[in-house]
């Protein structure tokens, strides 16, 4: 059996803009919070506690970040990578009660549109879309890097857009006096971030059940196997994610007859796994021709 640990040592994203988002998110939750209480506007208020909330799962996302770079040991092999989707999916459950009480809240608003001050929240508004702003941008430049930081920046990038739908409701407000501009908004910022939750979880929950990762073909994987000369069948494959940059892969490759060609399908395999799907980890058994069904592997396929 041979073994392939071809692991990428890319220096890891900074965390430090995932911290200056907390403190951004912090000093606009004092704001809002202030003022909401100074003009006796539970919208601002609302928001203030939203913020808060998203603070609490930046905070999180900081914890499991750290979590996920634990080395892997005796007891857990694979190390923490999985984190990041566990992270992920209780990130992207809470951010749907967020927007579940958000949605509702507009609901009631198309039939009782509420009197809105829409200088003094305009203003209020501008100041927290610049905040929500910088720290969307900066949670941006680490998204990439895995779906609990994904996670992270969609709840900035849902405050962002409040505060921007706030803004644009604010001045048709006071220029044209549309009440209903505001819950309409909101409401067409809702379907957006659902759909994008909907993603997340369903890529963390995929990760986690041990799928194949996505943008990658199993029967063509299993075809490109096939075509590597002296393989004659291809059994047991499973290819799985631990991590958005960890993708592994296991089989047993039959080979055509010729016992000293194990060392040059491993080889071919590694590179074609490598090469065209990323695949950095990989566990290749080679059996000779003459071996039959594997006996005591119900999981073969």
């Amino acid at each position: 059996m041979e073994h392939n640990h071809s692991h990428q040592h890319e220096p890891p994203a900074s965390l430090k803009n995932l911290v200056f988002a907390m403190v951004i998110n912090g000093g606009i939750v004092v704001f809002e919070m202030i003022f909401g209480l100074m003009i006796q506007s539970m919208a601002l208020i609302s928001d203030a506690v939203h913020n808060l909330s998203d603070i609490a799962a930046m905070i999180f996302s900081y914890w499991a970040e750290k979590v996920s770079r634990r080395p892997a040991n005796t007891a857990k092999t694979y190390g923490y990578r999985k984190i990041e989707f566990i992270a992920a999916f209780v990130n992207s459950i809470v951010l749907s009660v967020v927007i579940a009480f958000v949605f509702w809240e507009t609901l009631k608003r198309f039939a009782a549109p509420p009197e809105i001050p829409g200088k003094e929240m305009l203003w209020v508004a501008v100041v927290a879309f610049v905040g929500n702003g910088a720290a969307t941008l900066l949670l941006q430049k680490i998204s990439a890097r895995n779906f609990n930081m994904k996670s992270a920046w969609l709840h900035s990038l849902q405050d962002a857009l409040f505060s921007l739908g706030v803004i644009v409701g604010a001045l048709l407000i006071t220029f044209f006096g549309w009440r209903l501009v505001d819950p309409i908004i909101s409401l067409a910022i809702c379907i957006v971030i659902a759909r994008e939750i909907y993603k997340i979880v369903r890529q963390a929950v995929n990760s986690l059940l041990d799928a194949v990762p996505p943008g990658i073909d199993f029967i063509q994987v299993r075809n490109d196997l096939l075509a590597i000369p002296a393989v004659a069948e291809v059994n047991d494959l499973h290819i799985w994610e631990t991590g958005a940059d960890q993708k592994l892969l296991s089989a047993h490759l039959q080979s055509n007859g010729e016992s000293s060609a194990g060392e040059a399908i491993i080889r071919s395999a590694q590179e074609m796994l490598h090469g065209k799907y990323g695949i950095n980890h990989t566990t290749i058994q080679i059996l000779p021709f003459s071996a039959g069904e594997m006996e005591h592997c119900n999981h073969c396929n």
